[in-house]
């Protein structure tokens, strides 16, 4: 269990969407310092929030960002992009750029950090997953989350020793930016930002976020068709 109150918190992506919430978040629940990544610093609102610029597919950008974040001893990797490219018709660095943003740059940031945390005396890493890492959507987004979630399982494995806590975040549409043309029930921010250190707090190796994803998780046992209904037809 990772106790949020006094910690030094690093969200990426932290001007918008989820990860804004749990910027708000986590000073609610008492968090010392947080400081709030993004592209562009200026989109970081929160008056009590550490602006820090970062690319999460740059490893220099990374590098700045935690020569400057020394003191942290939670991260949160959140930034994400959805190309929605198809796998047979787009060009090929628009598949790639999913699995550099979802997959390789968590990896990034990650690597740099856990030195810190650990030197800081250990701490937590949490990883905005999806639903779409059990559920293929025809594009490589559910893929690079999907990777994603493999990815945190072996982190969760090699960090234990190292005192240094993985926790997962599944979420289905959050009515954020990124979801506005979706025509579907939605989780509020808020309530996802919530669970989210509910998480890191109780030292949840998972968090299911809605109904959407906890019914996808309990379907992964079952045929392919259970979760993919045109199989049967």
């Amino acid at each position: 269990m990772t106790a949020i109150e006094g910690a030094t918190v690093l969200v990426t992506g932290g001007g918008r969407g989820i990860g804004k919430m749990l910027v708000e978040e986590l000073y609610g629940h008492g968090a010392g310092k947080v400081y709030a990544t993004a592209r562009d610093p200026r989109t970081v609102t929160h008056p009590d929030a550490v602006p820090l610029a970062l690319e999460v597919t740059d490893p220099a950008s990374v590098t700045a960002a935690a020569e400057r974040a020394q003191d942290v001893t939670i991260l949160i990797n959140n930034a994400g992009a959805s190309v929605r490219a198809s796998y047979l018709d787009s060009p090929l660095e628009d598949v790639r750029r999913d699995l550099e943003t979802n997959f390789y740059g968590p990896l990034l940031v990650t690597r740099a950090f856990v030195p810190i945390i650990e030197r800081n005396g250990g701490g937590h890493i949490l990883n905005v997953h999806s639903a779409l890492s059990w559920l293929a959507d025809g594009t490589p987004y559910s893929a690079s989350k999907a990777a994603l979630w493999s990815q945190t399982n072996s982190l969760r494995l090699e960090l234990q020793p190292r005192g240094i806590a993985v926790t997962g975040l599944h979420v289905a549409y959050v009515d954020t930016a990124m979801a506005s043309s979706v025509d579907a029930p939605k989780a509020d921010p808020r309530d996802v930002a919530v669970a989210a250190l509910d998480g890191i707090e109780t030292g949840a190796h998972e968090v299911l976020a809605d109904d959407t994803t906890r019914w996808i998780k309990s379907q992964l046992s079952a045929d392919l068709a259970a979760l993919y209904p045109q199989l049967s037809k």
